[in-house]
């Protein structure tokens, strides 16, 4: 598996959720029809920091070997968080019978990044040779 495509790809995802949600907490709130408290709000911008912070260990990690103990850490986390995610978000469009399309959508996306990480961390990378 390429995990530097992979690498990147999940960093761009979370970050851009980590800008949007750093920036636009009322809107995300509103859209999720919740009523913007100041608790609420802070928690949205904590959770954007969060999100952003994780893109850029994985942008700067992209170049790194993963696979196996390669990176290890870098690989679990990354599937704990989309597994544990995704888990959470099909939940909670299957059990509201007015869900969004895009939270279907988000739903598609984290599982298969969980799928991809799963196979990163879970399995040896191959090893490339030059042959002459």
């Amino acid at each position: 598996m390429n995990t530097k495509l992979l690498m990147t790809a999940s960093a761009f995802i979370m970050g851009a959720l980590g800008i949007i949600a750093s920036f636009m907490p009322v809107e995300i709130l509103q859209a999720l029809e919740q009523t913007p408290t100041p608790t609420l709000i802070l928690v949205v911008q904590i959770t954007g920091s969060l999100y952003f912070g994780f893109a850029l260990i994985n942008w700067m990690a992209k170049s790194y070997l993963m696979g196996g103990i390669y990176a290890k850490p870098l690989a679990i986390g990354n599937f704990a968080h989309f597994l544990i995610a995704g888990i959470a978000i099909v939940k909670a469009a299957v059990s509201n019978s007015i869900t969004p399309k895009y939270i279907f959508i988000l739903a598609i996306i984290y599982l298969l990044f969980a799928i991809a990480f799963g196979i990163v961390a879970f399995t040896n990378p191959k090893v490339i040779t030059n042959s002459k």
